[in-house]
C-alpha cells in the first residue's frame, strides 16, 4: 500500500509499500507540477555555472536519463549587482533561473546557496551571513540576500542555510553556534517565504528543504524539535550533509523526502546512505572519475558473470593505461550508452593523450549511466525485498575503492586558487604549464626582433657577425 505525503506547492512524495521513518531504504516518487516525476533512490547531478561539466546541452537531453540538477548559487555572483542571472527575462510562471542556464522545462532545479562540495572559506559565517567562494574572491551571503533569491530566480528545490565548518572540527562551543544559527536562518528564511504576512501572490513556489546538521541528534534537539512543530507544515523536505545524520530523523518528519548533500567515496558508501534511508544523492565521485579519465564499471545487483569471477573486480578503467592503446572493444561489455555504442577504449586512449576535450565528454556520459543503471537496480532490489543480500554480493564482488588516478584530467576550476597554507601546492595545479615553454618559443619565432640564443663567439662562427 503507498504512503503518500501532500506538501505545499503542488509538490507530492510518495513511498511505495511500508513507509519505514528512518534507517532503511525505501522506494518512493518525487512528483512536482511540470516536472519529470523522479523516482527514488535517485542521484542529483552536480552542475558548474548552471551546467553539468563537459556534455554539451543537446547531448544532456539525448543520451542522458538527467532530470534534476543542483546549483549553487555562488557560482553567479559577480561584483555587480544585480548579477546578470537576476535580469534574465522570462515569463511569470517560468524559473529566472532554468531559463539562464538552458534547462529543460522538466528538469528539476535545486539551488543551494553554495556549490557542492563547496570551497572552505577563511571569513567565518555569521548571525545573518555565510562565506562563499565566488568568481571574484570571497565574500559574505546575507542570509536575506539568499532568500531574495529563491524569490526572484523561482527554483523549484531551495535548499536551506546552514552554518557549516567546513575543513575542521567544530569545537563545542562552536556547533551550539552552529545550531542558534542555522535555527535563525530556517525561521526567518520560511517566514520570508510563506509567512502568514506575506501575500498569497508573492508566496514562493520553491520547495524549502530544512537542513539537518551534521552534529550529534542532542547537540540540535531543539532545532529538530521546531522542524517536527513550529515549521513542519511550511518545509517540503530535508537536506542532509552526512548519512549518520539520517538517523536523527523524527518518527514525525519520516515522511519527507531527504537530500544527502555528502561525498561518498565509492560506491558502496552509496549504497549504505540509501540502506539507512537516503531518497536523493549527490555524487562527487562521478566527475572526479570522469576528469581523471576512469570509465565506472560496475552494476546492482551484481551479474552472474562477475561473481563467478572469484575475486574482487575494480569498480573503474583507467582509460590512460598503454594496454589500451590498441583495444577496440568497448569501454564496458554489454553497456548501451552512447560512448560505449559508438566507441572504444583505443579512441579514448588516444583522446585522453592528445587532451581532446571529447574524452571527458564521453566518459561523463557512460559514467551517468553507469549509475544511473546502478541506482535503478537498487530501486528493483527494494521492492523485491532483496537489497540487503544484494549489497553483501556487491560489496564482495568489488573492490572497495575507486582506482587512483594516474593521468592529468582537464583544467579544474579553481586553479588558480592560492595554497591553503605556507610551503603548500597551489589547491589544483595547472594541468596545461608544460605548454608555457612551446608558447614562449613559438612567439619568439615570430617576433621581427631577432633573438639569438648564443653568444657573440657563436654568431661569429656562424657568419652573422665579425668580433672588433
Amino acid at each position: 500500500m503507498d504512503s503518500e505525503l501532500s506538501l505545499p506547492h503542488e509538490m507530492t512524495f510518495s513511498t511505495l509499500g511500508s513507509a519505514a521513518p528512518v534507517l532503511a531504504p525505501r522506494v518512493g516518487k518525487l512528483a512536482l507540477a511540470g516536472r519529470q516525476t523522479i523516482s527514488t533512490p535517485a542521484h542529483v547531478p552536480l552542475t558548474s555555472r548552471g551546467a553539468v561539466p563537459h556534455i554539451s546541452h543537446d547531448m544532456v537531453r539525448k543520451e542522458t536519463a538527467i532530470n534534476s540538477l543542483y546549483i549553487g548559487l555562488e557560482d553567479f555572483i559577480e561584483r555587480k549587482h544585480p548579477a546578470p542571472l537576476y535580469n534574465f527575462p522570462a515569463a511569470v510562471h517560468e524559473s529566472p533561473l532554468g531559463k539562464f542556464i538552458c534547462a529543460q522545462d522538466d528538469t528539476t532545479t535545486v539551488l543551494g546557496a553554495r556549490r557542492f562540495p563547496a570551497i572552505p572559506c577563511p571569513p567565518n559565517n555569521t548571525e545573518t551571513s555565510i562565506a562563499i567562494s565566488t568568481s571574484v574572491g570571497f565574500r559574505q551571503l546575507e542570509a536575506h540576500r539568499y532568500v531574495e533569491a529563491v524569490q526572484k530566480l523561482k527554483p523549484d528545490i531551495a535548499v536551506g542555510l546552514a552554518d557549516l565548518v567546513l575543513g575542521r572540527e567544530p569545537g563545542l562551543k562552536r556547533r551550539e553556534k552552529m545550531v542558534d544559527r542555522t535555527h535563525a536562518y530556517t525561521r526567518d528564511a520560511l517566514e520570508q517565504l510563506y509567512g502568514k504576512s506575506v501575500a498569497d501572490e508573492q508566496r514562493s513556489q520553491a520547495k524549502y528543504f530544512a537542513p539537518v546538521l551534521p552534529l550529534d541528534n542532542a547537540q540540535q534537539t531543539l532545532y529538530l524539535h521546531d522542524l517536527e512543530g513550529e515549521f513542519r507544515d511550511r518545509i517540503s523536505g530535508l537536506a542532509l550533509y552526512e548519512s549518520a545524520s539520517l538517523s536523527h530523523i523524527p518518527k514525525s518528519l519520516g515522511s519527507l523526502p531527504r537530500l544527502l548533500l555528502s561525498e561518498p567515496s565509492s560506491p558502496h558508501e552509496v549504497l549504505r546512505g540509501i540502506a539507512l534511508g537516503a531518497d536523493l544523492l549527490t555524487v562527487p565521485f562521478l566527475q572526479a572519475c570522469s576528469d581523471a579519465g576512469i570509465a565506472l564499471d560496475f552494476a546492482f545487483p551484481v551479474p552472474a558473470t562477475v561473481q563467478n569471477r572469484g575475486e574482487p573486480q575494480p569498480l573503474g578503467i583507467d582509460l590512460w593505461s598503454s594496454e589500451y592503446a590498441k583495444d577496440s572493444s568497448p569501454l564496458v561489455e554489454a553497456c548501451e550508452c552512447y560512448a560505449c555504442r559508438k566507441h572504444h577504449r583505443a579512441y579514448f586512449n588516444h583522446l585522453l593523450a592528445a587532451k581532446e576535450m571529447a574524452a571527458w565528454a564521453l566518459l561523463q556520459m557512460h559514467n551517468h549511466h553507469v549509475l544511473d543503471g546502478l541506482l535503478a537496480g537498487v530501486r528493483e532490489s527494494i521492492q523485491r525485498g532483496t537489497f540487503d543480500d544484494d549489497v553483501q554480493v556487491f560489496n564482495r564482488a568489488y573492490k572497495p575503492e575507486l582506482p587512483d588516478p594516474t593521468g592529468d584530467g582537464p583544467r579544474l576550476r579553481g586553479y588558480q586558487m592560492p595554497a591553503a597554507g605556507p610551503n603548500q601546492p597551489r589547491r589544483m595545479p595547472k594541468v596545461y604549464g608544460r605548454l608555457d615553454e612551446v608558447s614562449q618559443k613559438f612567439a619568439e619565432s615570430q617576433s621581427s626582433v631577432a633573438t639569438p640564443d648564443t653568444d657573440a663567439e657563436g654568431l661569429e662562427r656562424h657568419g652573422f657577425a665579425e668580433k672588433i
